[in-house]
């Protein structure tokens, strides 16, 4: 490893490596003091009337917030810290020297490539690994202490729970865990062989089962039908009430649960399908921003310009707010307009893509 990196990274390689991740480094962290004191001024009378002490604060709300929005800005703060020293850069003359010793634009980038490449592994692992699991700490404190009570709730649902259950309840009380006007159907083929109807189904998270009040249960065996009825009866059902919350925490869910509820939903059908997917393609296609912003941010800043480095870095903050709303413009394509979610989570990359690669071009050679 040591001689491939003495091969191919000569001192100016390491020179620009270290300017590049220094000021991503520095960028995060102003951007990081900024985020938490505005979040903090929004949110201190919340954790005031809860009486919160400020390591539990600490511990169980900003270790998940952090990351979450740090994850969510890094295109940004990736995109303006390459500009930035790029642009300083070339406005103290440091990369015509470069370039007018023999190094091609494209040996120039190689530094570049490999600093990117080093945030795009960092914010892959983060994205797949850890970000699920601080985001279950940020939504169960904002759930708890924030918004409790103001999760959208499925009214009206319909779930196949296998391939011969079907469940309807009517509406669901996700503070009490209870669903209203329940009904479960149980088929052979296309003939019905038991249906169930409850006035209340509540769901006990101790025991991990659904106990039906004031249940009826036909059974269906051709012309034979039977009927029972009672106060209370426990079952086991594969079904959840986050099942049931309009907006479930897709986010907070690892890979593993966000697979597995892939795989239930196909059965289920619920309707959640495009949001599970656009959440498991986007953990790995955004990373991939550092590279694309990366290319632009160099291509554009690497020419000196009367003014400094202002226009530059005013252009690169613009461009890269226009990312991430193409990111967000992709997502509701995709959740409300029918747009594959694998094609939506490349559209940002694509359009950006083929910027960078016009940039790159016109680049100073």
């Amino acid at each position: 490893m040591q001689k491939l990196t003495k091969r191919y990274l000569k001192i100016i390689d390491w020179y620009i490596i270290n300017k590049y991740l220094g000021t991503f480094v520095f960028t995060l962290g102003i951007f990081l003091v900024i985020i938490v004191v505005f979040d903090i001024s929004e949110k201190l009378d919340d954790f005031l009337k809860h009486d919160l002490g400020f390591w539990f604060i600490v511990t169980h709300y900003y270790f998940g917030f952090i990351p979450f929005y740090l994850n969510f800005l890094s295109p940004l703060i990736n995109f303006i810290a390459v500009i930035f020293f790029t642009a300083k850069m070339a406005d103290q003359t440091e990369i015509v020297p470069i370039l007018s010793g023999g190094a091609s634009f494209n040996r120039f980038l190689r530094p570049y490539a490999v600093a990117s490449s080093i945030i795009f592994i960092v914010s892959l692992v983060f994205n797949v690994f850890i970000i699920p699991h601080t985001n279950q700490l940020k939504s169960s404190f904002e759930n708890t202490y924030v918004s409790s009570g103001n999760n959208e709730l499925k009214n009206e649902v319909h779930m196949q729970l296998d391939k011969s259950t079907y469940v309807y309840v009517q509406s669901f009380d996700e503070a009490q865990h209870t669903g209203y006007q329940f009904v479960l159907e149980k088929f052979k083929q296309d003939t019905l062989k038991e249906k169930i109807m409850a006035t209340r189904v509540v769901y006990d998270s101790l025991k991990r089962v659904w106990s039906m009040m004031d249940y009826s249960i036909r059974y269906v065996n051709g012309l034979k039908e039977k009927m029972v009825s009672g106060v209370k009866k426990d079952t086991l059902l594969d079904m959840h009430p986050a099942d049931f919350v309009g907006h479930n925490a897709y986010d907070a869910m690892p890979m593993k649960e966000l697979n597995t509820n892939i795989e239930k939903e196909k059965i289920r059908g619920t309707g959640i399908m495009v949001d599970l997917l656009y959440e498991k393609y986007q953990r790995f296609v955004y990373p991939l921003s550092s590279y694309i912003l990366t290319l632009i941010g160099v291509s554009m800043s690497s020419r000196k310009v009367r003014g400094g480095i202002g226009l530059p870095l005013g252009i690169g903050i613009f461009l890269c707010f226009a990312y991430i709303v193409t990111v967000q413009f992709a997502k509701v394509f995709a959740l409300k307009g029918g747009l594959p979610p694998i094609i939506a989570v490349f559209i940002p990359n694509i359009i950006f893509g083929i910027l960078g690669g016009y940039l790159l071009r016109n680049a100073p050679k």
